[in-house]
């Protein structure tokens, strides 16, 4: 630089020169540099992001619900006048007159027709055929006639009782004449072991039972009763064998069949 001796024109030259520098780099100021091009693609997608969300939420609410279909216009009906006159008469509905049948009706004519089958297929083939028993004494072929009469009998009857008789007399007639006997006082009549007890076991199991009677029947009595029939006679009566009608023994009778209170059928086995 030139001392401080140097000619002022020099001097007044360097300050002018000086002070253009000086005011030059006032006039430069440094400037933020912008936003890279990675910042600007990131700013690009989280304004888009933001707008997918917001968009849905500035659709009206029925872009939303489901489209209900518009009623279909109802035709136009005229009005009709009915005149009733005075005179006629108001009818009301019965509804006493109707009756529905019931599941016991059902059974009860399923086994009303089974029965008559059973009865028309037994009087068919003509009187029981009498199978070989273990006594050969005519009429009363029972094969306890001396057994004591309080104990029970291998049917599960009382010895010598008109019960004991018939279910022998049932198992005889479907060859069951030694034990396992196919008609005991278990399979019968479970719940009791009385003559009287038989229609209901007949009922509750639905075995057959009526007023005309076949051979091979047990005629009951509701005094507590019972015998077997023997035959059936072209008067209209029956041929009765029983025990204990004469105390504790065997007997036979021939009566009228409407003296009978009911007729049961040999149950299935």
């Amino acid at each position: 630089m030139p001392g401080a001796n140097a000619p002022l024109s020099l001097r007044k030259g360097r300050s002018v020169v000086e002070q253009h520098v000086l005011s030059t780099r006032r006039s430069i100021r440094p400037t933020r540099k912008g936003p890279g091009l990675r910042q600007s693609a990131t700013s690009v997608l989280v304004i888009a992001a933001v707008a997918a969300l917001v968009a849905p939420m500035a659709l009206p609410a029925f872009a939303f619900e489901e489209e209900i279909a518009a009623p279909a216009a109802s035709a136009e009906l005229e009005p009709v006048t009915v005149e009733v006159s005075d005179g006629a008469s108001r009818t009301l509905a019965a509804r006493d007159g109707f009756s529905a049948t019931t599941v016991a009706d059902l059974n009860s004519a399923r086994a009303a027709t089974a029965a008559a089958a059973a009865r028309a297929a037994r009087a068919a083939a003509g009187p029981a055929t009498y199978r070989a028993s273990s006594v050969a004494a005519a009429g009363d072929d029972y094969p306890w006639r001396t057994g004591p009469t309080s104990g029970l009998s291998p049917l599960r009857y009382v010895y010598r009782q008109c019960v004991d008789f018939v279910v022998w007399r049932l198992n005889r007639d479907v060859g069951s004449v030694t034990a396992p006997f196919a008609y005991t006082w278990g399979y019968l009549t479970p719940n009791g072991g009385n003559a009287r007890d038989f229609k209901a076991a007949w009922l509750a199991h639905g075995w057959p039972t009526s007023n005309s009677p076949v051979a091979g029947d047990v005629a009951w009595w509701g005094n507590n009763h019972v015998a077997y029939v023997k035959a059936v006679n072209a008067d209209g009566t029956v041929a009765l064998e029983e025990y204990n009608y004469v105390r504790y023994t065997y007997s036979e009778r021939t009566i009228p069949a409407s003296q009978v209170d009911l007729f049961l059928s040999p149950p299935p086995r």
